[in-house]
This record gives C-alpha cells, structure tokens and sequence, in this order.
C-alpha cells in the first residue's frame, strides 16, 4: 500500500513539474452569483496566475429545514484551451442548520439552531468569456459536515456561477 501511494504522488509531482501550460487568472478578483441547490454570493480573489482564494456566502432552504455557510476554498486552476480552465481546492466552513415549526398533533414544535461544521472539496471548469469581464463555471463541492448531520455530501452542492471579473 505505502509503495502505491509513492507511486501516485511521484506521478504527481512529475506532471505538476512538466506541465508549462499555466492557467492565466487574469484578473485579481471576480464576484458573482452561485446557483444550484443552495444560492449565495461567491468572491474569488486571485492569488497567482494558477492559484486562488475563493469564499461563498450562501443559504439553502426547503419545506423542512434553513441552512446558512460561510465557505473558504483554496484553488488550483489547469488549462484545458484557452480561456477554459479545470480546477480543484479544499476548504472549509461553518454555517448554521435549523429545522423549520412543524405542527405535530396540532401542536406547534419548535427546533433549535444548529452550528454546523465542515471540510469541503471543490472540483469544477471555468469559462472567461473573450472580450467581455465574465466568466462562468460549474462545479461540484462536496462536504463531510462534522456536527450536524456526520455525513458526505457528494451530489447536493452542485453549482453554477457567474462572475463580474475586475
């Protein structure tokens, strides 16, 4: 097992080594909307031409329950052709989990807040629209939320974004 995790992390470094295309973030930050199952607020500030900071603000509610996150992602962005870009991260990120009055037997119940906690992944492709300061892109963010829930979250968190680049 130790000999195939040395493999793959030497592949690893050898293709980050001989890669000498770079991603070219343009721009030092770009603020939008996300959209999927939870809407928010995203910012990404620019670190280095392959490198980012991204954080969302974003809230998610249904039927049955109101869900506020914080997010913080550190990004590592790859060209695929220009002006297109596949990238990957982790983070983290806290927020809080309330269960909406529910009437049970005619009686109102009410739930508390909950703080909720988590490590978050990011895997997505971004597009910047030639001539024009926006960009576009769509990923999927899953999470292992420590307190509230103690689960995976792999396809929820799907997200599309759009950006105002400056």
């Amino acid at each position: 097992m130790k000999k195939i995790f040395l493999a793959i992390g030497g592949m690893l470094m050898f293709g980050a080594l001989s890669n000498k295309a770079v991603a070219q973030l343009d721009n030092r930050g770009a603020i939008g909307g996300r959209f999927g199952s939870a809407q928010g607020i995203t910012y990404r500030h620019t670190l280095n031409s392959n490198h980012a900071l991204e954080g969302i603000m974003s809230i998610q509610s249904n039927s049955d329950f109101r869900r506020f996150r914080v997010v913080g992602l550190y990004e590592i962005y790859k060209p695929l052709t220009a002006g297109l870009n596949w990238y990957y991260g982790f983070g983290g990120s806290i927020g809080s989990y309330k269960e909406k009055d529910k009437i049970i037997d005619g009686q109102r119940h009410s739930f508390d807040s909950h703080l909720n906690l988590s490590i978050d992944g990011i895997l997505g492709i971004e597009y910047n629209i030639p001539q024009a300061p926006f960009q576009i892109s769509l990923d999927v963010k899953p999470y292992f939320d420590f307190l509230n829930e103690s689960s995976i979250k792999i396809f929820d968190p799907i997200g599309f974004s759009v950006r105002y680049k400056f």
